[in-house]
């Protein structure tokens, strides 16, 4: 990554959320034959370690994202076992689908419970630890979908827009401990988010929606499985990135995410020029 800042290369401690299957497991692995050390976490320790197997610098630990009692119990399990966190991974997450009109206000807090809060759960536990270090990486993985919204993505879109809002904020204010953050975006990688251990869909409740509904539903089914990015490289590069001095705040993951950034840039440009006379001339006139 010639464009790149200086590397450092020294063993990590990394803390990944959401180990115990999809793009979290991928990350663990490729962590551990980078030769640092995980605490890989997920609701079920059973099926974090048999994603990943027994190994000497694993620990798996119990984690609901959603329970911060849960999450600060890990890091210090984390701390406990291995004297210092250096690369927060934010991977946990679900995915409800549906038009706005058919999630259930319970069902949109869910989501927003799981991939805004969560990853605030986690880092407010984290913080303290790196903190006391002057140095640490958190890296959340956000989507493209927190840089476009798209129909039938209403409750995801929000959660991961609330995302990208707070790890910005945040970025400024922990930079002066020598803490990093990075969001990832990315496209549709081969994980398991569309499956239905994933995914929830909304009810269909409105005719009016119903066939765009079905034929959605149809065509993300079909892509199951199909996706175009890999998540094994993903997390290869996720590891090539933690070892920059300074990582990048967003990094786009996949051909498909970089095509929506500059869609996105271009948009943004076009429309602050389109009403630029009006939008600029909207100065109080009094003294």
């Amino acid at each position: 990554m010639s464009e790149q800042t200086e590397k450092t290369t020294q063993k990590k401690v990394w803390f990944i959320t959401g180990a115990g299957r999809g793009m979290g497991t991928d990350i663990a692995k490729a962590a551990l034959a980078a030769g640092h050390a995980v605490v890989a976490t997920g609701r079920s320790t059973e099926k974090v370690l048999q994603a990943l197997g027994e190994k000497q610098d694993l620990l798996a630990v119990k984690l609901d994202v959603k329970n911060p009692d849960d999450a600060t119990a890990a890091i210090q399990a984390a701390v406990d076992r291995f004297g210092r966190i250096d690369v927060l991974v934010n991977n946990a997450g679900n995915f409800y689908a549906g038009f706005f009109e058919e999630i259930t206000a319970e069902d949109f807090r869910a989501q927003i419970e799981t991939t805004l809060f969560g990853p605030m759960n986690v880092t407010r536990a984290v913080l303290p630890v790196m903190r006391a270090q002057r140095s640490g990486l958190v890296v959340t993985i956000s989507s493209t979908a927190g840089i476009t919204g798209q129909e039938f993505c209403s409750a995801y879109a929000a959660s991961k827009f609330g995302v990208e809002g707070w790890a910005e904020s945040l970025a400024p204010e922990i930079a002066p401990f020598g803490i990093r953050t990075m969001l990832v975006e990315p496209g549709f990688f081969r994980t398991e988010l569309l499956s239905p251990e994933s995914t929830r869909y909304a009810a269909p409740t409105i005719e009016d929606y119903a066939p765009r509904a079905e034929q959605t539903i149809t065509g993300w089914r079909s892509m199951n499985g199909q996706q175009g990015g890999d998540p094994a490289k993903l997390a290869e590069a996720l590891i090539e990135l933690a070892e920059l001095d300074n990582p990048p705040l967003h990094f786009a993951a996949g051909a498909d995410a970089v095509e929506t950034f500059e869609l996105k840039a271009k948009d943004l440009i076009s429309q602050s020029d389109a009403y630029r006379q009006l939008s600029t001339n909207l100065a109080h006139n009094g003294a």
